[in-house]
């Protein structure tokens, strides 16, 4: 395996732990949280790297139970985790898992499709392409960090792949499902629930962490897609890491996002060092988003770091 291959496998663990240190918890409850009228959340206590603590889980799932079954956003990271999340569902409902959404190919949120293989799995092409170029190895590397408690997984792919964002009624919902011009990565997909007001977006929302950003996403594109977000002012805001929050949060994330991108491209083109522009904006932004996030002072210097390896790379 390439280092390049290697290093977009783990990449999404390495924002998480540099993210949340300190969000060590070792509890594996998979416990389910009403949000809305037949929206639920299973929300993992554990935001950092896989480990054998937390035999893997460490993102969040989300799901509405409809007349005809259960539609499911995110799956988990294991064949096993996707099992846990299949029974704390069925402490909910009778109803079946008809329907999978899989916001986007990082392993810690589509590797649980094992355990719902009965399922129409769904997720856009772009994401497709990644999962199974690097499917295999993000088994391996989970298996490896968490010393073989995720136990065996299968892959199971997504069996019905988007190009272009979907409205459609599932058992009585109505759901829209949102592309997110590759904000986090390749074929990120929202799912908007406009009777009741509640987006449901993976890694392209957050709720007490710096925004996700990664060298293979689009800043501009997560940027804009936070701010068409908020266009739609939803009550009710789901992550694929940490607490429920709501449309504040995300207008807060594009603010700053934008803030940091405009001056990295400034400080970029005229020669400073990241270092001069991290300096800059902990000045600038510090008092008014200091207090908003609980990673605030570590994060904003990688965001700072990798906004300017990504203007080198697009030899700005």
């Amino acid at each position: 395996m390439t280092s390049k291959a290697k290093s977009i496998i783990i990449l999404s663990f390495v924002i998480f732990t540099v993210q949340c240190s300190w969000a060590v918890n070792t509890n594996t409850d998979f416990a389910v949280t009403a949000i809305a009228e037949n929206i639920y959340s299973i929300v993992s206590p554990s935001i950092g790297l896989p480990t054998p603590e937390n035999q893997g889980w460490n993102s969040n799932s989300h799901f509405v139970v409809t007349e005809n079954g259960v539609l499911l956003f995110d799956t988990g990271s294991s064949e096993a985790i996707g099992n846990k999340i299949r029974k704390a569902i069925q402490s909910v409902t009778d109803q079946p898992v008809r329907w999978v959404i899989n916001s986007h190919s990082h392993a810690d949120h589509w590797l649980g499709n094992a355990a719902f293989s009965d399922a129409e799995i769904i997720a856009s092409t772009e994401a497709m392409e990644t999962m199974q170029k690097y499917g295999r190895d993000d088994v391996a590397f989970y298996h490896k960090v968490t010393n073989g408690t995720i136990g065996t997984t299968h892959l199971v792919y997504p069996n019905l792949l988007l190009n272009e964002p979907l409205k459609r009624n599932f058992g009585g919902v109505e759901v829209e499902l949102l592309f997110a011009n590759n904000g986090h990565s390749p074929g990120d997909i929202l799912m908007w629930l406009p009777q009741q007001k509640v987006m449901i977006g993976g890694d392209i929302l957050s709720s007490d962490y710096l925004p996700m950003i990664t060298d293979h996403g689009d800043i501009d594109g997560l940027i804009n897609t936070l701010h068409a977000v908020v266009e739609l002012t939803p009550s009710i805001v789901l992550t694929g890491h940490g607490s429920a929050t709501t449309v504040a949060s995300v207008g807060r994330d594009a603010e700053l996002l934008s803030s940091v991108w405009e001056q990295v491209k400034l400080d970029h083109k005229s020669g400073l060092t990241p270092d001069k522009t991290l300096s800059a904006v902990s000045v600038k932004l510090g008092s008014k988003y200091g207090p908003l996030y609980k990673d605030f002072t570590t994060e904003l210097d990688r965001h700072v770091k990798l906004m300017y390896q990504l203007q080198e790379g697009n030899g700005e």
